[in-house]
C-alpha cells in the first residue's frame, strides 16, 4: 500500500487542486468519506469491522480476521503470541526484520493520529473495531519493537451466554440484573484480562431503554444496547489533532453537566475517582464502572488511594465514607489458570464500623482442584446470609426469593 504524504496548509490542497495523485476535491472529500466509513455499519457507534479494513498488518493480518484470536502479543519480530480460549500460544508468524514490525507499527498508530519513534517510544491507540493497541519501540524496547493489541469479540455477551460459560451462575445473575434495576451502584474489580468489561457490557442490558446513559473511557470498548447512550472518550497527549490532552476526570465532570440518568466509567484508574463518587452520592445511582484490584477489598483500598491522588486535603476517614455510601455492590472478576474467566465474589458495602469499611459476601465460587486435563473445578455458592440489598429489592417489588442466596451450582 502506498502512502503519501499530504500537506494541508497547502492552499492548492485545502481548496481540492489536483496533484500528486489526489482526486478531485482535495482531502474533504477523503476525511467526510473515512467519518462516513467509521460511522456506518452494524458493528456499534462509531466502529467499523474488520480493523484491516483500512490497514495492511503483514503478518498479523490472519491473526486480525481470527475471531477465536483475543490477544496477540509481539515480542521483537520474530516472536507472535496469541491468547485463544485464556491461554496464550507461540504462533509461526513472523515479521522479516524490526524494520518491517516498525513499519506495521507506524502504520497502526498513524491511522489513529498519533506517532510513535525514538522521542515517544511508548503509545495507546484504538484501532477502527475498538481493538486497543499498546506499543513500545527502542530505546525503552530493549529486545527491539514491542506491540499488544487487545481484540473484543465482535459479537456481543450476554448474562446468558456467561452463564452457558459458567462465569457466573443463573442465581448470580438473577441478584445482579435486580441491582441494577433498583440503581445500586456496583464496581466491577479485577485483574487485566479477567473478562470486567464484558461483565460490565452484559449487565448494561438490564437498563432501562428510557433512561439517558453517558459512557467514559480511555479508549472505546462499552458497547450499549440502549438507544439514549451519549459516548465519551479521552484525549492523550501525542495526537496530531489540535488542542489539549482531555482526561477522565475532566470528561466525569463534563459528563454531570449533560443530565445523565446514570453515568458508566469503564475503569477507575486515578484522580477521577473522586468526582465519580461524588457523582454517585449526588443523584447518579445505578452508576457502573470497573476497576484493577485482586479482590473486593483491595477494590475499596484502591478506590480510596485514587481519591487522595485528587490532592483534596480529605482525611482517609472522610475518604472512606465516601466511598461506602456511594459502592453499593462490589462484583469480582477472575482468570483462572485454565484461562476460564469467572465472579468469584459478589459482595455488598454494609457501611462503616469504626473506621473499617464493611463488606459482606453474598456470592461465592470456591476452588476445589483441577482435573486431569488443567480444568478447574468448583462450586458457585451463596453464602446464605440475608443481605441488606434484599429489603431494598423489595420494595422496589423487586422479589428475589431467599433460597437466590443459598444456590449451590458445581464446576466439574
Amino acid at each position: 500500500m502506498k502512502l503519501e504524504l499530504i500537506d494541508i496548509t497547502n492552499p492548492a490542497t485545502r481548496n481540492g487542486t489536483v496533484g500528486h495523485g489526489m482526486t478531485p476535491g482535495g482531502i474533504g472529500p477523503v476525511l467526510a468519506a473515512a467519518t462516513t466509513r467509521r460511522l456506518a455499519g452494524d458493528h456499534g457507534p462509531g466502529v467499523i469491522a474488520p480493523a484491516s479494513a483500512a490497514l495492511d498488518l503483514g503478518p498479523l493480518q490472519p491473526l486480525m480476521d481470527d475471531p477465536t484470536v483475543a490477544d496477540i502479543l509481539v515480542n521483537g519480530a520474530q516472536r507472535i503470541y496469541v491468547e485463544r480460549d485464556g491461554v496464550l500460544y507461540l504462533t509461526d508468524s513472523h515479521f522479516r526484520s524490526d524494520a518491517e514490525l516498525l513499519a506495521a507499527i507506524q502504520r497502526i498508530v498513524s491511522f489513529t493520529g498519533r506517532r510513535v519513534d525514538a522521542s515517544s517510544p511508548l503509545v495507546d491507540a484504538r484501532l477502527p473495531d475498538g481493538s486497543r493497541v499498546n506499543a513500545a519501540v527502542p530505546p525503552v524496547a530493549v529486545d527491539g519493537p514491542s506491540l499488544s493489541i487487545r481484540r473484543f469479540p465482535r459479537s456481543r455477551f450476554f448474562a446468558e451466554d456467561l452463564v452457558a460459560n459458567y462465569s457466573l451462575t443463573k442465581e448470580m445473575v438473577d441478584c445482579l440484573k435486580a441491582c441494577v434495576q433498583v440503581r445500586l451502584n456496583i464496581m466491577i474489580s479485577g485483574g487485566a484480562g479477567s473478562g470486567k468489561t464484558t461483565l460490565l457490557n452484559a449487565l448494561s442490558r438490564f437498563i432501562p431503554e428510557r433512561e439517558r446513559i453517558v459512557t467514559i473511557e480511555d479508549a472505546a470498548e462499552l458497547r450499549l444496547q440502549q438507544p439514549h447512550v451519549v459516548r465519551l472518550e479521552t484525549r492523550p497527549t501525542g495526537c496530531e489533532s489540535e488542542g489539549d490532552a482531555i482526561y477522565v476526570r475532566q470528561l466525569v465532570v463534563n459528563a454531570l453537566r449533560m443530565r445523565p440518568d446514570r453515568i458508566v466509567v469503564g475503569e477507575v484508574r486515578s484522580e477521577e475517582a473522586l468526582d465519580m463518587l461524588q457523582a454517585m452520592n449526588t443523584g447518579h445511582d445505578g452508576s457502573l464502572t470497573t476497576i484493577h484490584a485482586n479482590s473486593p477489598r483491595d477494590g475499596l483500598s484502591r478506590l480510596e488511594v485514587m481519591v487522595g491522588m485528587a490532592n483534596a486535603n480529605l482525611a482517609p476517614r472522610n475518604i472512606r465514607q465516601q466511598i461506602a455510601s456511594s459502592i453499593h455492590v462490589v462484583v469480582q472478576m477472575a482468570r483462572l489458570p485454565d484461562g476460564t474467566r469467572k465472579v468469584t465474589h459478589i459482595a455488598e458495602c454494609l457501611g462503616m464500623e469504626g473506621d473499617v469499611i464493611i463488606l459482606q459476601d453474598v456470592f461465592m465460587f470456591e476452588r476445589t482442584g483441577l482435573t486431569a486435563d488443567g480444568k478447574v473445578t468448583g462450586q458457585f455458592h451463596g453464602t446464605g446470609m440475608r443481605p441488606r440489598l434484599f429489603d431494598r429489592l423489595r420494595s422496589a417489588a423487586i422479589d428475589l426469593p431467599l433460597s437466590t442466596f443459598r444456590s449451590v451450582t458445581p464446576v466439574n
